[in-house]
């Protein structure tokens, strides 16, 4: 169904270590028809009015903006640890070697708040889980995640589902 926009998203082989296939969504950013095109499909499968949109940072942040607008939603930015001035509230999550932490302002979002969580990509989903703990951590009621690209053979969509999150995502590539 979303062939037209998997054809604008280049696959970079051995990036950034030999045997993964990096799915490149700037090529996609590069086309307006097809960047309004994304958009419009995300904003098409949004179950119900939110009050703002998760951007998981940095490319998560473009869709985010661009899905708020038309969704008259204001816009979280959820970023690395540091990076946020003022009182932030955070939460850690694994990586493959080791442990990062995210963080958003302590006044992002009011208690009760509905908010849609998308990202351009989800693989394994540690970052994406993280950011639903911290986003309920804040009061935020949050159901509903989308991305542009899932990477389903590393699971991070099947995880992500069962913490009672509906995951959508336009287009799927095997592999990772």
């Amino acid at each position: 169904m979303n062939d037209d926009l998997k054809a604008l998203i280049r696959t970079i082989p051995d990036f950034p270590k030999p045997g993964i296939q990096f799915r490149d969504i700037t090529t996609l950013l590069l086309s307006p028809a097809g960047l309004a095109t994304c958009v419009e499909r995300m904003v098409a499968v949004v179950d119900g009015p939110v009050d703002l949109v998760a951007g998981i940072e940095a490319r998560g942040f473009l869709f985010a903006a661009a899905l708020a607008i038309p969704l008259q939603a204001g816009v979280v930015l959820i970023r690395k640890d540091g990076k946020l001035p003022g009182a932030t509230i955070a939460e850690d999550y694994a990586l493959e070697y080791g442990t990062d932490r995210i963080a958003i302002h302590a006044d992002a979002c009011a208690p009760g708040a509905r908010v849609l969580l998308v990202d351009d990509l989800i693989a394994t989903g540690g970052t994406a889980r993280a950011a639903v703990r911290l986003l309920r951590k804040a009061g935020a009621v949050v159901t509903q995640a989308q991305f542009v690209v899932d990477l389903p053979d590393l699971g991070g969509a099947e995880l992500l589902s069962a913490e009672d999150i509906a995951v959508a995502a336009l287009v799927a590539f095997p592999g990772h």
